[in-house]
């Protein structure tokens, strides 16, 4: 460190171009070939600084640092506890037992993590005995977090802000919600650095305007990719979205993982909110699959606990005051684990290819 102090400053770091790539990430490739995303020092600031705001990060914060550097909310955490000079706490791979041991010995007050690692830390055996009172942020991104496990994460940690934080590699942050307890799973409103809208000729789909200060230019040699995402200034994100009554945004699924189902529109993800509460339970995906009569019938693939039946499964939803009959899933596949991306995110594409 002395000598680091001690040397000549790197020439050009002071004076280099903020338009210029300071990174390139890639696309977590859950529907398709992973993207180059290059990101300038700009967007990657203002992805910082939008992260230390809306997240509630206060400075001298110390946050866990186990989502991967090359996933944007890896970066961006490690990038925010640099802004508001905190305090990045290194996990080098995932294990449940090892983050409740960093949580209480380091004195942890922020969690930035994928849906799947917190299903993890819930449900450890550990978790009654750990200290976990430091922490008071909670966020989460990446993936849609079930009602069930809002609630089980927001007992289990008693935070005091609890963060859904919606975006992409392309464009950091679309939307946030920093009140999960209220409206679990809410996508929130536009942030700081975003324009939002519903695209009005398709299915809902969610656009990002391209003007934010978070935004990619466009992907590494991919003119075929940017020709599909940005048009007319907008960045096509790929998911469905809709507006309640308060004007907040929910995300209900991709538009490349819809399953229309005898003329009718499933979204997997409001299936798998009613599911994810069946007792025995653990995880739930929902995909499509071809069918002669339907065109595509709703499956769901589900680890369970022993004796769960799909019996079971299907009483559940028929007694669901929020589900439609139709949207009920006609085949149910116990699996021992869902496949996921090593950011934890549900690999559909798989689920459907096993067919």
């Amino acid at each position: 460190m002395r000598d680091l102090v001690a040397a000549d400053e790197h020439r050009g770091a002071l004076d280099l171009d903020e338009d210029e790539p300071s990174i390139q990430l890639y696309t977590s490739g859950t529907t398709g070939r992973p993207k180059g995303v290059p990101r300038s020092h700009r967007a990657e600031r203002a992805g910082g600084l939008s992260q230390v705001l809306q997240h509630g990060l206060s400075t001298l914060h110390r946050t866990l640092g186990v989502m991967p550097l090359y996933h944007t909310m890896g970066i961006h955490s490690l990038l925010a506890a640099s802004l508001a000079t905190g305090c990045y706490v290194a996990q080098p791979s995932w294990s449940g037992e090892h983050a409740l041991a960093l949580i209480e010995a380091e004195r942890i007050d922020s969690l930035y993590l994928a849906p799947t690692l917190y299903f993890d830390l819930v449900h450890d055996a550990r978790i009654a005995a750990a200290d976990v009172s430091a922490v008071r942020a909670i966020a989460y991104a990446g993936a849609p977090m079930t009602s069930a496990l809002v609630e089980r994460v927001n007992d289990t940690f008693e935070p005091e802000i609890f963060v859904n934080h919606y975006g992409s590699t392309e464009i950091y942050t679309f939307s946030v919600h920093r009140d999960q307890r209220a409206k679990p799973g809410c996508a929130g409103r536009a942030s700081v650095n975003a324009r939002l809208r519903l695209d009005p000729s398709g299915e809902g789909e969610i656009l990002c305007h391209m003007s934010s200060d978070e935004a990619f230019t466009g992907y590494w040699k991919r003119p075929d990719a940017d020709a599909k995402a940005i048009r007319d200034g907008w960045y096509h994100t790929g998911d469905v979205g809709r507006l309640d009554e308060d004007g907040d945004l929910w995300v209900v699924g991709r538009v490349d993982d819809m399953v229309i189902s005898g003329g009718e529109n499933v979204h997997p993800v409001e299936v798998e909110d009613v599911l994810a509460r069946a007792p025995g339970v653990l995880e739930v995906a929902v995909i499509g699959a071809a069918d002669d009569r339907l065109g595509q019938r709703v499956v769901a693939c589900v680890v369970a606990e022993n004796g769960v039946t799909a019996e079971d499964l299907d009483a559940y939803c028929l007694a669901s005051d929020t589900l439609a009959r139709f949207k009920r899933p006609r085949e149910y596949r116990f699996v021992t684990e869902l496949p996921k991306s090593p950011s934890g995110k549900i690999l559909r594409r798989m689920l459907r290819d096993q067919q």
